[in-house]
């Protein structure tokens, strides 16, 4: 029995020839989607036309350092320039094809254990161009024939690795997936900590700047949206390390440096982030400290965390610096987390939407990464919680959001976005005292993360902690005053419940997020209670109109936030002075409104 594959035609096919791969090349190079820094098409172009040329056997790491990246003939392979571009050049191919190359005729890869190029017809446009007929393998040719058992060979073990994985737990997949997924983990902007210089002519500076950056490279792994070369790596480098060194052989996108000097009872750190592409210092920053009044641990922690909180928090200059300028090698996955965190920013339906379908994308080609799991999980309680998008399926949006938190905190215990999410999912299934417990675990994880501080600070207020949620709150908007607008929103409400009524009025402007429905609600009713009756009727007025569902059920509705019996009282309250509610209610669980009650009064 001959095994059959589908093709285009009937008429076995060649491989690509010489002009089809050249086009191909150029058609690559040319691409958005390919990267126009470095020297990834230099090396691409080099492996293709010595290939062509019949040289396949003689591209080696020293041919192609020697005539590439300009190294002299005493390169040696401890000089990892070579292997690092071949790994930035294989991902910058698999996203060109995954992306914009999808539909082009031919593939040109570069197998991992070599740098010799293949090159192969692109089956997925070879059976999209099926006309319901097959070809015996043995009348393909040899490229398409090797592509096509191999692609048999893999949907087996995928079925039978699938079907092993099933009847081990049906808990371990979600999101659903219907392309052979990665294992490896996507790319994240890297960072690499130079030792800080000893700038002082004290006895102890040189513990200093050693001390303080053994702090750094505790502080800054705790974020997960980033990569941070390890103590081995930073320690090899000098503290005057060459920038383009930096990006060239390690592939580290950001570089931080700086110094310590101390004279007398005082100590100046300075700390610099550098972009390796060009050099530009991206941020910097002087700390003074007086060496009479703190011991040197604390001074080294309380260091080590400003820098790192600044720099690689969620809504951090690297974060920003990537938003106004995505790195060349992104794979999509750290896209996704930019795209999260501006959609936490301003909660709409329509960015809703493009993060779940880009971070569902994400951990299907990366089901390991416990970063987009975590987020997808918060996106995930977002349709229940906010009615966004909900999708269709035999799980409810709460289901899938725990399922997906679980899956975080299995993968890494210690990723703080994780720990969040899982918080977040059992807050709104009701396990009010576990995810508690749970918050405080993911605070002292990493005590320098401000998105989480600030929705456990929510969490805390919603449960009725209001004081202590509204001091975390103050501590997470202190530190990152550019963040999400969600937290000034929460921290109005709690100064509303505290009988604050001037910081809720100066919150809930800061907020001003005019696309999330209950920004509105919230701010009618603090309208109201402060006495600013025609903005609380212009606030109410938006709310009904986006959430024309919310008041009918206004008491489910704050139940699933947790919210106290006492306090819902107050809130129910609220919404009738601001005149989404009848007058004349004496019970809130007896509440029953007709269609007419909800327009404002």
């Amino acid at each position: 029995m001959q095994t059959t594959v589908s093709t285009a035609s009937t008429a076995a096919r060649d491989p690509p020839g010489v002009e089809e791969i050249r086009s191909q090349l150029e058609r690559i190079v040319a691409s958005a989607e390919f990267p126009g820094l470095g020297r990834s098409a230099a090396f691409l172009r080099y492996v293709v036309e010595e290939a062509i040329a019949g040289r396949a056997a003689r591209i080696k790491g020293y041919s192609i350092a020697i005539e590439v990246f300009g190294r002299n003939e005493s390169f040696t392979q401890d000089d990892p320039v070579v292997r690092i571009e071949a790994a930035r050049l294989r991902r910058s191919l698999e996203r060109y094809y995954l992306v914009e190359g999808h539909k082009d005729p031919v593939r040109i890869d570069i197998p991992k254990g070599g740098y010799a190029p293949v090159f192969s017809l692109n089956t997925a446009v070879v059976s999209k161009k099926v006309d319901n007929g097959s070809v015996p393998t043995s009348q393909l040719s040899p490229i398409v024939r090797w592509w096509s058992v191999r692609r048999l060979s893999l949907a087996c073990l995928v079925l039978l690795t699938a079907a092993s994985a099933y009847q081990f737990s049906s808990h371990s997949r979600l999101a659903p997936t219907e392309e052979l997924v990665e294992s490896t983990a996507p790319d994240r902007p890297a960072l690499i900590v130079a030792p800080f210089a000893n700038l002082g002519d004290g006895p102890n500076a040189q513990l200093y700047s050693l001390g303080l950056t053994e702090e750094l490279l505790t502080a800054l792994p705790r974020f997960k949206e980033i990569k941070v070369f390890g103590r081995e790596t930073s320690k090899a480098l000098p503290s005057d390390v060459d920038v383009s060194k930096v990006r060239e052989e390690l592939g580290a996108r950001y570089l931080l440096t700086g110094g310590v000097r101390t004279a007398g009872n005082s100590l100046r750190v300075t700390a610099r982030l550098l972009d390796t592409d060009d050099g530009e210092i991206v941020w910097s920053r002087d700390y003074d400290n007086d060496l009479g009044s703190k011991d040197l641990f604390s001074i080294q922690a309380d260091v080590a965390r400003r820098v790192a909180t600044a720099i690689a928090q969620p809504y951090g200059v690297m974060a920003q610096a990537d938003t106004a300028n995505p790195p060349p090698q992104d794979l999509g996955a750290y896209e996704c987390s930019l795209r999260f965190y501006a959609y936490r920013s301003e909660l709409s339906p329509e960015e809703h939407a493009h993060v779940r379908e880009c971070l569902e994308t994400s951990v299907a080609r990366y089901p390991t990464f416990s970063t987009a799991w975590a987020m997808l999980s918060i996106i995930y309680l977002d349709e229940d919680r906010f009615k966004f998008n909900r999708g269709q399926g035999p799980e409810t949006p709460l289901q899938r959001a725990l399922r997906a938190a679980r899956r975080s905190t299995q993968l890494d215990a210690s990723n703080t976005r994780g720990l969040q999410a899982l918080m977040m999912a059992l807050f709104f299934n009701r396990e009010l005292t576990e995810a508690m417990r749970v918050g405080e675990v993911a605070l002292a994880t990493n005590p320098n993360d401000t998105e989480l501080m600030g929705e456990f600070g929510t969490r805390l207020a919603l449960g009725g902690q209001w004081q202590r949620g509204a001091n975390l709150l103050d501590q997470a908007i202190a530190l990152n005053p550019g963040g999400s607008g969600y937290y000034n929103g929460t921290r109005a409400l709690a100064a509303y419940m505290l009988h604050d009524n001037s910081t809720a009025v100066r919150e809930i402007t800061k907020a001003d997020m005019q696309k999330f429905p209950l920004f509105h609600a919230v701010a009618a009713v603090i309208y109201a209670d402060a006495g600013m009756m025609d903005q609380a009727r212009h606030e109410a007025e938006i709310f009904v109109r986006m959430r024309p569902d919310f008041l009918p059920n206004v008491v489910e509705e704050l139940a699933m936030r947790n919210v106290q019996p006492g306090d819902r009282d107050r809130l129910v309250e609220g919404l009738r002075k601001a005149g989404m509610l009848p007058p004349k209610v004496k019970e809130p669980a007896a509440i029953t409104i007709s269609a007419s009650d909800l327009q404002p009064r």
